[in-house]
């Protein structure tokens, strides 16, 4: 690493390394490399806080110096996973960290410095460990020497990247923990219930065992012929097929399919009736002469008549997602493709699609290029500084042109876009002639499974929100079969678990290549020797590894760019969900088949993605995973992308993450308008709290108002009742007066009556108001009354039978004749030397008198 030169005026620890980015490709040459530091022996509190639910640690070095960015700390071998933690901040490093699941390779490297003794002695060979990811990103860990540590980080990853047994997998050893799952055989009849229009009808695990699932409409019917996976071990316990067609027809046909993969529908559209189907290759063999009369039937089936084609048969495409070449080629082993001669109304179309050995070399390619001109280097140099020289060019345009060349040169946007164009013509078919359309690659399970799930989610906007896109995907990938131990190269049930598992990949091939990790041969002083990791026992190779599901998953980001407002799930989704599937954290992805995950007992024995998923957005759309243009009535049909839309570009959420980081967090507008829409959903709610809050205080004020109101007719009753007291008291005291009594009022309110006749009797009466409440008088004023006693005090005792006197001396409206001009008086109650008068002021209202009886004084 000539040309390199270190930092002057800088301590040489490791914790000062930690705080720069590096510069120049010899910058971690100023790390005290002869300093011997054992490994540690106990697990720090620190790392164990970090750890997941049944996550243990395995072995742990420190002193570790991250070659991508130069920086220092401990790394951390897991049963789940790779963890840097950051020599100052103790925090998880992302870029250091990934799952062992999904580490594809990792090989040590030993740079040696140039034959000199004293250069050698200052300067050891560098110890390094480079990791490979399958989520485009490669790793270079720097050790000190003797230390032991590099050794014992590399034999755990032996030992737990690639468990030899399914069993030994951490999500087995985590369990369901929160995440349990519920049956996937309910949610795959569940999917089918919906598309035979049928969803009022909810599977049960008692409706699996009985069979009694076999619904069906007009036109399809679901089969229950490979209940016990023997038709086809790698199909799903149940498929929709015509409903004229017969189980045991079904057998027969299923004979002519390369692994009995029988052509089957995987959507159907309600209204129309048009179908997508799915199959593998006919066994036509090498003259493609080879026939199958109820192969040809059930194909012809799916061309069914409806009343919106009049009268005529629809159309039936074929569509063969290989190259034609590779289809002719197949046929030397028993395969080949369909004749349009032998299936009638039907047209062959072939994609072009390359098979899953291109993917996986494409990919390689692409991370290489990533790798080679982002910012974050495996090799620790500046893509800026790489050649010696600027990398657009240093004044020569011929270095841009050939880092543009190597991007062409992966091949990887140029496969997305035939897989993208191949989905879109079918989707017109169907949405637009309202043919049907039959799909088959070789298997059946690879190319087929990326056509017919992008194809359905163009078509169906149900597959565009979150629930339908797990339903879309338990239904084409898990349930049909797509084999993702052998494409993730993970362990599975089947095989002996001899065969070697070549951990490393072969370099890549092709115009155009460049010089790739692990560290670039362009280093003029130093050299580099490989040691690459020697596998163990496994039961499948790593020729059948491929990329597959992540393509179709990329592919999904291109339509989610071009119709940001069709989906319900983000970028940010997708990210996560292929985090996710590659870190086997989860069982839902195990195994090659919906049978080998069922004789395994993953859903019971492992944690459900899905229920994690829904775990995570529970806190409300406000969570990263939305779409936040999401707006389903704007695309509430089939997306039709023309092929001029069809342009793929870098996925920079996922490619440019590790390579650029700056770059791609820089390309997500998302990011600041959920930011935003945050901020504004905070606003109203401040704002309908404040609504809410004056619409109390409105309330309360009306509720004072019309008490105030109320206050106020009160008053002015009380006042019209004192009004009517104050007459009534003067009528009284007048009608009083008039029988020769003295009136007197204390302050007290009490009423006093003196009258003295001839006899110079005195008579004194006593009044006090009635002991009721002012109010209630007041309201009540019907029923008010007013009593008067009178006590009459003489010398002389009262003679009991002188009643007519004392009433002709008292009251004058006694007539001679003995009679009462005032006969509801109830007066005249006598007894010893009391005489007690009450009056009833309603009498006086009845009384016929004239008012000049009352004369005003």
């Amino acid at each position: 690493m000539a040309g390199s030169k270190p930092r002057s005026g800088r301590s040489t620890s490791l914790r000062d390394t930690s705080e720069s980015k590096m510069d120049t490709a010899g910058s971690w040459d100023a790390l005290e490399w002869t300093k011997i530091e054992p490994m540690s022996r106990s697990v720090s509190r620190d790392i164990l806080d970090l750890l997941l639910e049944a996550e243990q640690v395995v072995v742990e070095g420190s002193g570790v110096v991250l070659v991508n960015t130069d920086e220092a700390g401990t790394l951390v071998v897991t049963n789940y996973r790779l963890l840097f933690l950051s020599e100052g901040t103790r925090k998880i490093i992302p870029l250091g960290t990934i799952p062992l699941a999904t580490i594809e390779k990792f090989s040590k490297i030993v740079l040696k410095n140039p034959s000199a003794s004293r250069q050698s002695e200052k300067n050891p060979s560098k110890r390094l460990l480079q990791v490979i990811g399958k989520d485009i990103r490669i790793i270079t860990f720097g050790f000190r020497p003797r230390t032991k540590q590099r050794r014992a980080i590399f034999d755990a990853l032996l030992k737990y990247t690639r468990p030899a047994r399914l069993w030994d997998l951490y999500a087995f050893s985590a369990g369901p923990s929160r995440y349990h799952n519920t049956n996937p055989k309910v949610r795959l009849l569940s999917e089918y219930f919906r598309l035979l229009g049928n969803s009022n009808y909810h599977p049960s695990l008692e409706t699996i065992e009985n069979r009694s699932f076999t619904l069906s409409n007009d036109w399809w019917r679901i089969s229950s012929v490979n209940s016990d996976y023997d038709m086809s071990p790698t199909y799903p316990f149940a498929f929709i097929v015509p409903n004229t067609f017969s189980d045991e027809e079904i057998l027969q046909a299923s004979n002519f399919r390369a692994r009995c993969r029988l052509p089957v529908i995987s959507w159907c559209h309600s209204g129309t009736g048009a179908v997508l189907a799915r199959s593998s290759q006919p066994l036509v063999g090498l003259m493609m002469n080879m026939r199958s009369n109820t192969d040809e039937k059930l194909v012809a089936a799916f061309c069914t008549k409806h009343y919106s084609l009049r009268g005529s048969s629809r159309k039936l495409y074929i569509a063969d997602a290989r190259p034609r070449k590779n289809a002719l080629a197949n046929g030397a082993m028993g395969g080949g493709s369909e004749s349009s001669a032998n299936y009638s109304q039907s047209e062959i179309v072939f994609f072009g699609i390359d098979n899953i050995h291109a993917m996986r070399d494409s990919l390689a390619r692409l991370r290489d290029y990533l790798d080679t001109y982002g910012a974050t280097s495996s090799d620790g140099m500046s893509s800026f500084l790489r050649h010696c020289g600027w990398t657009w060019g240093g004044g020569n345009l011929s270095s841009m042109s050939a880092s543009v060349s190597t991007l062409g040169d992966s091949a990887w946007l140029i496969h997305v876009q035939t897989v993208l164009a191949g989905s879109a013509w079918i989707a017109a078919r169907v949405a637009l002639e309202a043919a049907s359309v039959l799909v088959h690659c070789s298997d059946g399970w690879d190319r087929t499974t990326q056509l017919v799930s992008l194809a359905s989610l163009l078509l169906d906007p149900y597959y565009r929100t979150f629930k339908g896109f797990q339903a879309l995907v338990e239904k084409d990938w898990l349930a049909f079969g797509h084999p993702f131990a052998d494409r993730m190269g993970m362990p599975t049930i089947s095989g002996d678990g001899n065969n070697p598992y070549e951990l490393y990949r072969q370099a890549s091939s092709g115009t155009g290549s460049f010089s790739m990790s692990p560290i670039r041969q362009s280093s003029r002083s130093s050299t580099s020797t490989t040691q690459q990791s020697p596998g163990p026992s496994h039961a499948h190779t790593s020729s059948n590894s491929s990329p597959i599901f992540l393509q179709w998953v990329d592919c999904i980001s291109q339509l989610l760019r071009m119709y940001p407002l069709a989906f319900e799930y983000s970028m940010a989704f997708l990210v996560d969900f292929v985090d996710c599937v590659l870190s086997c954290r989860f069982g839902n992805f195990f195994c090659n088949s919906e049978k080998e995950r069922q004789q395994a007992g993953v859903p019971d024995a492992c944690g459900c993605l899905w229920a994690y998923f829904e775990d995570v957005r529970s806190e409300g759309t406000s969570h990263h995973h939305y779409n936040i243009f999401y707006d389903p009535t704007k695309y509430d049909g089939p997306l039709l992308p023309p092929a001029a839309a069809l342009a793929p570009t870098i996925w920079p959420q996922f490619h440019l993450r590790w390579a650029c980081p700056k770059e791609a967090q820089a390309a997500e507008v998302e990011t600041k308008c959920r930011n935003t829409a945050n901020k504004l959903a905070d606003l109203q709610k401040a704002k309908d709290a404040s609504e809410k809050k004056a619409k109390e205080v409105v309330m309360k004020l009306e509720s004072l108002t019309a008490e105030l109101q109320n206050e106020k007719q009160l008053r002015i009753s009380s006042m019209n009742l004192a009004k009517k007291a104050t007459r009534e008291s003067d009528a009284i005291k007048r009608a009083v007066k008039s029988l020769g009594c003295n009136i007197h009022f204390s302050n007290s309110g009490e009423l006093t009556v003196d009258k003295e006749d001839n006899q110079k009797d005195a008579y004194r009466s006593v009044y006090s108001p009635p002991r009721r409440e002012m109010c209630s008088s007041l309201q009540d004023e019907d029923k008010s009354d007013l009593s008067v006693s009178l006590t009459v005090t003489g010398d002389d005792k009262v003679s009991s039978n002188s009643v007519s006197r004392v009433c002709e001396s008292l009251c004058p409206l006694r007539i001679r004749d003995g009679g009462c001009q005032w006969p509801d008086a109830g007066c005249a109650q006598f007894g010893s030397q009391f005489i007690g008068l009450k009056a009833n002021f309603d009498a006086f209202d009845r009384l016929s008198i004239y008012d000049t009886y009352f004369g005003s004084e």
